[in-house]
């Protein structure tokens, strides 16, 4: 029996894991609405409400809410959910790369990705086996660079809204994944991550992997990049790019212009 076999839809379910590539979640229970966030192989999360094909979900990593059609559920029991949250978590580290399962299916998985209960040659979902040779753990002393260097993967990365792989991310997936490949959680959005580190004052005091936030007539945080050096940053904005930064914002060679306006540059660690 393959694994996607194995699906069957219980009447009432409580936690479940990602068991295919991508999940995409919703702002709605509909397939017309618009997607908020992705997971990722790997990934488990709780079950907070349900409707007739759909079900709210509460991802474990970053709390982060969203529905997700019922066909995409795979269920996990509680005592897995809570070994998944507490374990140490490895990744893959390639840009693509699969997974084999002991029958032979082979589930193609992005950057990120999670390796449930990986021992360093399978990872395992309710019993079935997946065999992977490759993985990212996150370190216990944590380098900027490495942060900076795991966000340099997904340049030219298409931008794509509620996004989170090298296939098409949005600007706050990206800062999210290079620190969370890097031991470090941060929330899932621009306007949540700009309340965690310390304020600068000028960029001049920023490092690369330091946080860049950009806001709106009003005031409203809606854009976030990162710091590179000699006054660079990387940012998803059309496509995961690199543009200058100066105290006014972003500016755009080929366009000519600044495109986005700087609100403040944080130091997340």
């Amino acid at each position: 029996m393959t694994l996607l076999k194995q699906f069957i839809l219980v009447p009432y379910m409580k936690y479940g894991i990602a068991h295919i590539s991508i999940i995409p979640m919703r702002s709605e229970a509909s397939d017309k609405a618009e997607m908020v966030n992705q997971l990722l192989f790997g990934e488990h999360y709780k079950i907070i409400e349900k409707k007739a094909k759909w079900l709210k979900i509460r991802f474990a990593h970053d709390n982060y809410e969203g529905w997700i059609c019922h066909k995409q559920y795979f269920q996990i029991d509680k005592a897995q959910y809570l070994s998944l949250s507490e374990d140490i978590q490895y990744y893959n580290y390639n840009l693509i790369d699969a997974l084999t399962t002991d029958l032979g299916d082979i589930i193609p998985i992005g950057l990120g990705s999670t390796l449930p209960f990986y021992d360093g040659n399978h990872c395992l979902i309710n019993g079935t086996r997946f065999q992977f040779e490759g993985a990212h753990k996150p370190k216990t002393k944590i380098n900027k660079m490495d942060v900076v260097n795991t966000a340099y993967m997904y340049l030219h990365a298409p931008y794509l809204w509620g996004g989170r792989t090298p296939m098409g991310v949005d600007c706050s997936g990206l800062t999210q994944m290079a620190y969370r490949l890097n031991g470090i959680s941060i929330p899932r959005d621009a306007s949540q991550q700009v309340e965690l580190g310390t304020t600068l004052s000028f960029i001049e005091e920023a490092e690369p992997g330091d946080l860049a936030f950009f806001d709106d007539a009003e005031g409203t945080i809606i854009h976030v990049g990162m710091i590179l050096e000699n006054n660079h940053i990387l940012h998803a904005s059309g496509k995961v790019r690199i543009d200058r930064i100066d105290q006014q914002g972003v500016f755009n060679k080929q366009l000519g212009e600044h495109t986005h306006k700087l609100r403040l540059i944080k130091q997340i660690f």
